[in-house]
């Protein structure tokens, strides 16, 4: 496995369930050793189930304040990682001068999901944990020898 990034961006369509998951998660596993941020194509509130599966893990994404590309205070990054096509295809394109890596883990939206609360909530501890996976595999923590 190669070194870790120095920073990473996560990217969805409203930085309100899919990109704090990943941020959140990625903050938790890493602490400061990485820099992490999110953004969305638009923005939005987080989302209430989106922080309480997330509180289910001990992580706290509650005072996350949604933004988009325009309010990054640093746009350089080692790796993009985009989680829905629009942010894909947007990241792309603003990447395509920079010698970023830009990976696509598409991600289920749950926000779409109908149901009563517990089924809503299964659909967004899916999401979360499988970018959970991504993220152990992706950016597993470095054993030292």
């Amino acid at each position: 496995m190669s070194d870790l990034p120095g920073s990473v961006l996560f990217v969805c369509t409203m930085n309100a369930i899919r990109s704090p998951i990943a941020e959140g998660y990625l903050k938790f596993l890493h602490g400061t050793r990485i820099y992490v941020d999110s953004v969305g194509i638009r923005t939005q509130r987080v989302d209430g189930f989106a922080i309480a599966v997330m509180e289910e893990m001990g992580i706290d994404i509650s005072r996350h304040a949604a933004k988009t590309f325009d309010h990054l205070e640093d746009d350089l990054f080692d790796i993009v990682v985009t989680l829905s096509p629009e942010a894909h295809h947007r990241a792309l394109e603003l990447t395509r001068t920079s010698p970023v890596e830009v990976e696509f883990w598409n991600t289920f939206d749950p926000s779409v999901v109908e149901g009563s609360r517990e089924q809503r909530l299964d659909a967004y501890r899916q999401v979360r944990d499988r970018i959970f996976e991504r993220i152990l595999t992706r950016f597993a923590p470095q054993m030292k020898p």
